[in-house]
């Protein structure tokens, strides 16, 4: 995150990720993998820069649903130029935050919930429903299974919601 993003300053690693900054890197990395055809994408290396501008939680699921973006634009460049014959961004993917706060399932946590939450759940999903990953954890009590289906379900509205968002940003830009 960059200074400012949060009320603590959060410096930039200078000599490599550690810690929750390269538990981040790598999601974000897995979640893109998971909807990219790495065979299409040939011996080339793409990295994506996902500084949080403005942080109130949520920030590694934002990074993810905006990298999808910034990596299509990337395919899309490669494709223009001639590069690539076609993209090899199979899906798009997006990610949310779900949880129970004050026995209440939330979607897309605010800080504020996040940090009161009984439950914190992170959902990455590519366009064709498949879960990419599932990170939760009980802040409090344990939780039942059929409190889990419930944070998937309400998970996925929120994606569909990112997804459909991300088609018209992708249609703007085209």
């Amino acid at each position: 995150m960059i200074p400012r993003a949060t009320p603590q300053r959060t410096r930039r690693e200078r000599s490599g990720a550690r810690g929750r900054t390269q538990e981040i890197q790598r999601l974000i990395g897995r979640s893109l993998r998971a909807a990219t055809d790495l065979a299409r994408l040939g011996e080339r290396t793409v990295t994506i820069d996902c500084d949080v501008l403005s942080a109130d939680g949520g920030t590694r699921t934002a990074s993810i649903t905006g990298a999808c973006l910034a990596l299509w634009e990337a395919m899309d460049g490669l494709v223009q130029a001639g590069e690539l014959e076609s993209s090899p961004l199979e899906q798009l993917v997006a990610a949310t935050s779900v949880g129970i706060v004050g026995g209440d399932p939330c979607l897309d946590l605010d800080y504020a919930e996040d940090s009161t939450a009984d439950v914190d759940l992170n959902v990455v999903s590519l366009e064709d429903g498949r879960m990419v990953e599932v990170q939760g954890t009980a802040e409090g009590a344990p939780f039942r299974r059929e409190g889990l289906a419930e944070m998937l379900d309400l998970a996925e509205v929120g994606i569909s919601e990112l997804l459909t968002l991300q088609r018209t940003a992708i249609r703007r830009a085209g």
